[in-house]
């Protein structure tokens, strides 16, 4: 019988599709019953084969030892490739090299190269260290000096809120990709007509590599209201509404949010889209779900 995606992708075309790939992003723990939540996690998404799980890096590289101890761990215990995130945020290019080395020697070939947030928060100018990587696309070509790395860099459907324009916000993205990263990973959206139109503006630019859409399962909607804010990323008012009342209605808002979910990735689906990259907030119940109603099937 074939699953969802084979099945939705018989009506488009006669051809043979690409393989779905699932990626999973995860942030390192703070105490000892998150750390068991993490591991939890980890275990219950690994069977389900994603080309990758990443590990984020706090801000002004505030995670840096526990990123590269979670990354080590998860490879050695799961199989599953670990990518770890990097910055160049308060650090000199000698200190970050370090990290790299350190990576490297550890067997993690994958990196998400990130320009940052200033520790002082997101929406502070970016200040360089006087003796450090000055942007993402610097730390992109740094990163290919240590070794063969697959890079994976960040884009903003909604642009970046400290983008002066489009024009300024492509130019930066082409920048990293020219340096040498092998895709782009999205800033979570909801409206899937922004990504469309991400996608227009780098067609136009010349840039041919992926641009993986980063999907948000909405475990609270308050929190990602707030971190929507912050990151520069809009809260539809139809999203709004169908959470409207649910605060403390665990079970129906965790089924609105897997609905939403898989409406959304449906629709990509829908347009050729073969990759996701799922925001799991190292909870796994959402992640499960949407991999599930796309067809993949862990052991």
């Amino acid at each position: 019988m074939p699953t969802p995606v084979e099945d939705r992708a018989s009506h488009q075309s006669g051809e043979s599709l690409p393989k779905l790939e699932l990626s999973f992003e995860f942030f390192p723990p703070k105490s000892d019953e998150a750390e068991a939540r993490f591991w939890r996690t980890i275990r219950r998404l690994a069977p389900l084969e994603p080309r990758f799980v990443s590990v984020t890096y706090g801000a002004g590289g505030s995670t840096r030892e526990r990123t590269l101890s979670m990354v080590t761990r998860v490879k050695a215990d799961t199989g599953v490739n670990a990518a770890a995130h990097l910055t160049c945020v308060g650090a000199s290019r000698a200190e970050v090299d370090a990290v790299i080395r350190s990576y490297r020697d550890a067997g993690i070939n994958q990196i998400v190269a990130l320009r940052g947030d200033p520790a002082e928060g997101i929406d502070r100018p970016f200040v360089p260290h006087p003796q450090g990587y000055q942007n993402a696309a610097d730390l992109v070509a740094g990163i290919h000096r240590w070794g063969d790395f697959d890079i994976s860099v960040a884009a903003y459907p909604e642009k970046h809120p400290q983008s002066a324009n489009w024009d300024e916000e492509i130019d930066n993205l082409k920048r990293k990709l020219d340096a040498g990263a092998n895709r782009a990973i999205t800033q979570m959206f909801f409206d899937n007509a922004d990504y469309w139109r991400l996608l227009e503006r780098a067609q136009r630019a010349g840039i041919e590599a992926p641009i993986v859409p980063g999907i948000q399962p909405i475990h609270n909607f308050q929190q990602i209201s707030r971190f929507a804010g912050k990151c520069g990323a809009k809260i539809p008012a139809w999203l709004a509404d169908r959470f409207e009342g649910l605060e403390d209605d665990e079970e129906t808002h965790a089924l609105v949010a897997a609905g939403i979910a898989a409406e959304q990735v449906f629709e990509l689906l829908d347009h050729g889209v073969r990759e996701f990259h799922i925001f799991t907030m190292n909870r796994s119940a959402l992640a499960y779900a949407l991999a599930r109603v796309l067809g993949r099937r862990g052991e």
